[in-house]
């Protein structure tokens, strides 16, 4: 990439972005498989600079503006966004980014996953409530795209990717958050082969605005017939404009806004709660909005899986990209704020803060965070490249069972590291950090939400030690434990001071294997759960210091500042938060049942 950006638009490094992908993660041979071979790095780069541009120049200007201009409904019940959403998704459109990953035959640009990913990230740096609608929209499309019929794809996903309709995903009901087993929106089968929807759905990101054509809706809802749980779920498109025979909007759907939620970030994206049925806007024939079956019945939890797992990387990389934009600026303000004297006490001068041990120490901290961040979630998404187009199905499993396994990892451990990140960005800002004339204070509120999207951290806790970890009887978990034996060994053989990180890592990857068997061992699912969060956190500190010794290894021996950074934030994290993980695991070693023996009549 380009690396002369405009000055004050530090949201991103290119320089870390083209390390990461170039000199580590090898994007470049991508280009050798057949569905990227009309690719290149020059191609790559040109996305990705271009992503760079619309990202300060239409995206950034008016993150501030959105976010104390929240939208609102108007006197006619339309919804109104602030100035500079909708144009900025209209470059977006125009410039192909909708159609980033998608297949030429769908008008795509047949990016690998992990460019396009990488592309996004500048957005979301830059603008992160604004970019969720587009966002959003593709991983709707990836859903109907694999599931849908030929029609529904040619009616439904060509318009999403070309940004003439926007989607959404409508899960949560006000009475049924993340319990899904508990929705009550029902479906009833028309004699057309249509579907007409009653109920509320709650959450919804983007759920209703003014700024496309139409408004594709995945909805959960279930069957008068299907079996209770959530093995009876189906899943729906429900749009907000029915189609005419031109495959063009008409005449408008039974969904209804009820109103919008005002969370404390994000605030430029509209949250929904919609009513399906309530007869505003009730078309001909029975009553309910009318939604049309995707895939089979009551398969609905395992289809928008596809979409979530999918929003889950997404959200990773939202969190490791505002935390990443957070710590630039307190570098940025560090080197110009001047305030105190060197502890040694030979200079009368007062000098920048960054001077002081302590800034420093949350300077690498948050750099640690965001960038450790950052690598997993690039890594991650090349899995997804991997699993869809290695060259062998051996291969191809193998990454798609890592991928699973580090999906509960890649959605919550920058959901919580980077936002601590932007904490301490705002420590570095001192009083200033908490005033709006600055950017972390946003940042802070815009991250401190990806910690419940897309399920909370006690949600992917149970899931990786629940599930994860056992599936296949231990197979995921030992592929991870490969890498990191091959990662160590590695580092053994170039000696020094890696090879001592590789030694820790070693350490750290046998206690994830011995902890996991112990819980396990007494066949006591409640006890073995009840402190999953903490081994959530726990296993992906270890993960991300894997991750950090990768680019130490890729950065040996290599002279400049870049490198030096690298190797030193390496330092940091295997000094100062490796060792953190092993209190947690003697924890859990203990089989804790602090939370379990509780009452709460002693709140």
């Amino acid at each position: 990439m380009k690396q002369n950006l405009k000055a004050g638009a530090a949201i991103l490094n290119p320089r870390d972005l083209d390390f990461l992908l170039y000199e580590w993660l090898d994007v470049e041979s991508l280009c050798a498989r057949d569905r990227f071979g009309d690719h290149s790095r020059d191609t790559f780069d040109a996305v990705l600079d271009l992503s760079a541009d619309l990202a300060i120049d239409r995206f950034a200007p008016h993150n501030k503006t959105a976010d104390v201009h929240e939208p609102h409904v108007d006197e006619r019940g339309r919804v109104v966004t602030a100035p500079g959403v909708q144009e900025a998704l209209e470059a977006l459109r125009d410039a192909g980014f909708f159609a980033g990953e998608f297949s030429s035959e769908l008008g795509g640009m047949q990016l690998p996953y992990v460019v396009s990913k990488a592309a996004n990230c500048w957005f979301q740096a830059a603008n992160v409530s604004t970019v969720s609608y587009a966002l959003l929209t593709i991983a709707n499309a990836h859903l109907l795209e694999a599931y849908g019929t030929p029609d529904q794809v040619e009616r439904w996903v060509r318009p999403m990717i070309a940004g003439r309709f926007f989607g959404t995903m409508c899960l949560s009901e006000p009475e049924a958050g993340s319990s899904l087993a508990d929705i009550t929106t029902r479906a009833v089968r028309e004699d057309d082969g249509t579907y007409r929807l009653t109920g509320s759905k709650m959450w919804i990101t983007g759920g209703d605005h003014e700024m496309s054509e139409n408004i594709v809706h995945l909805t959960l809802a279930k069957l008068p017939d299907s079996p209770p749980g959530v093995g009876g779920i189906s899943l729906f498109i429900v749009p907000k404009f029915l189609l005419d025979e031109n495959g063009d909007p008409a005449e408008r759907n039974d969904v209804v806004l009820t109103g919008l939620n005002h969370k404390m970030g994000n605030h430029g994206t509209t949250n929904a709660l919609l009513t399906l049925g309530g007869g505003t806007h009730r078309p001909g024939g029975s009553p309910g909005a009318v939604g049309h079956l995707v895939g089979q019945e009551n398969r609905g939890l395992h289809q928008m899986f596809h979409m979530m797992n999918e929003a889950r990387i997404g959200v990773g990389l939202a969190a490791a990209s505002l935390g990443y934009t957070g710590f630039l600026k307190s570098v940025e303000y560090a080197r110009t704020r001047i305030q105190g004297r060197p502890l040694s006490g030979n200079s009368a001068d007062q000098v920048p803060i960054i001077g002081h041990p302590d800034v420093r120490r949350m300077l690498v901290a948050q750099k640690s965070y965001a960038e450790g961040s950052l690598a997993l979630g690039l890594y991650c998404a090349k899995l997804v490249d991997e699993a869809a187009t290695a060259d062998d199905v051996e291969s191809r499993e193998r990454a798609g069972l890592l991928l699973e396994l580090l999906t509960p990892i890649v959605k919550s451990w920058p959901a919580q590291w980077s936002l601590e990140a932007n904490s301490l960005a705002i420590q570095v800002h001192g009083g200033a950090g908490y005033a709006r004339d600055y950017d972390v204070e946003q940042l802070y509120r815009d991250n401190r939400l990806n910690a419940i999207h897309e399920g909370t951290h006690a949600i992917h806790g149970l899931d990786l030690l629940g599930r994860k970890v056992r599936m296949g009887d231990g197979a995921a978990l030992r592929l991870l434990l490969d890498e990191m034996d091959d990662t160590s060994a590695r580092a053994s053989r170039l000696g020094g001071e890696v090879e001592v990180w590789g030694e820790a890592l070693r350490r750290s990857r046998n206690r994830i294997e011995s902890v996991t068997e112990h819980l396990w061992r007494e066949g006591d699912p409640e006890a073995a759960l009840a402190n999953a969060s903490i081994y959530l956190e726990a296993v992906g500190h270890c993960v991300v210091a894997w991750i950090w010794l990768e680019q130490a290894l890729v950065s040996d021996g290599r002279p400049g500042d870049f490198y030096e950074g690298k190797r030193l934030t390496a330092r940091y994290f295997f000094a100062h938060e490796l060792p953190k993980t092993g209190c947690q695991f003697d924890l859990l070693l203990r089989n804790d049942r602090t939370t379990l023996d509780l009452s709460d009549s002693w709140f």
